[in-house]
């Protein structure tokens, strides 16, 4: 039901995997206007079905009879579709489908869905930096868009917003991830063309893992806190902050937010760190 990018790391690599996670995503997906399900895409249970044509303009339009089928059909102008995606914009509050991987109170909530248990999820804050539609079908009644998006967004429920917005109801009908951080599907491999690659093939697609963390600042050390670096040493002083950073990892009982920066020496990338006043403390030593 989902396809596209998915970054996979390897052998030291997989020590940085935690500061992708506040990587902004860019999806190309497709919606189909007057159908709910409760999984809020088409691989659910359909739980209503109207019969919905796009026309041009703006305002509400009451139900007509289509002259192709002799049946009612709900009018959505193209004006009021292309203002709720714009309104879909910026911070957003989204209430996840009960059909998800979050835990509540410890169980999966597609668990306790499938169960019929009842329970409710909270809204929660996310960013939405591109909505824009690509293709509207008037006759079959669909969307496409692309949406470039903070963690924790579901493309399923942005289709069910619209779709309520809209007062028809929306699902999703395909996801294909296109960005994921710096990766980009352009660039990507698929599974079996990686199994017939040869070892060099596969070792000339290989990105540096410091190449990836796009988020991190960057911290150039001295010459003299090399070792202590590697040794898992701070150090107040003998660094230079080159860039600054744009990710930062809760720690400690207060969760105290840390910009986390990746650190170099002559060139060669030494790992992560942190500033705590003017403490520089590694975070993960990668040079060993």
């Amino acid at each position: 039901m989902a396809t596209g990018v998915l970054p996979v790391c390897i052998g030291k690599a997989t020590r940085i995997i935690e500061y992708y996670d506040d990587d902004f995503k860019t999806y190309h997906a497709c919606m189909k206007l007057g159908a709910t399900s409760d999984t809020l895409d088409i691989w659910g249970e359909i739980l209503e079905e109207k019969n919905v044509r796009i026309i041009s303009g703006y305002g509400i339009e009451d139900i007509a009879h289509s002259d192709d089928e002799k049946t009612e059909a709900i009018l959505i102008r193209t004006g009021d579709i292309k203002k709720a995606f714009a309104d879909y914009t910026g911070r957003v509050s989204q209430i996840p489908p009960k059909y998800s991987a979050l835990k509540i109170n410890g169980k999966r909530a597609y668990d306790l869905a499938r169960e019929g248990k009842d329970f409710e999820i909270k809204a929660r804050e996310i960013t939405i930096l591109k909505n824009e539609i690509t293709a509207l079908d008037t006759a079959a009644g669909t969307i496409e868009f692309d949406v470039t998006c903070s963690k924790g967004t579901y493309i399923r429920t942005i289709c069910d917003d619209i779709g309520r917005a809209l007062g028809c109801g929306a699902i999703m009908t395909s996801l294909i991830r296109t960005e994921s951080g710096c990766f980009d599907i352009a660039y990507a491999v698929d599974l079996t063309e990686l199994l017939e690659m040869s070892d060099q093939e596969i070792e000339d697609r290989i990105i540096p893992m410091d190449k990836t963390l796009i988020n991190l600042g960057i911290i150039e050390l001295n010459d003299n806190r090399f070792t202590a670096f590697i040794n898992g040493n701070s150090s107040g002083t003998g660094y230079r902050v080159v860039k600054e950073s744009h990710f930062s990892l809760a720690s400690g009982q207060e969760a105290r937010k840390k910009e986390m920066y990746r650190v170099y020496n002559r060139n060669s990338f030494l790992g992560t760190a942190f500033l705590d006043g003017r403490e520089l403390v590694p975070a993960k030593v990668i040079f060993r």
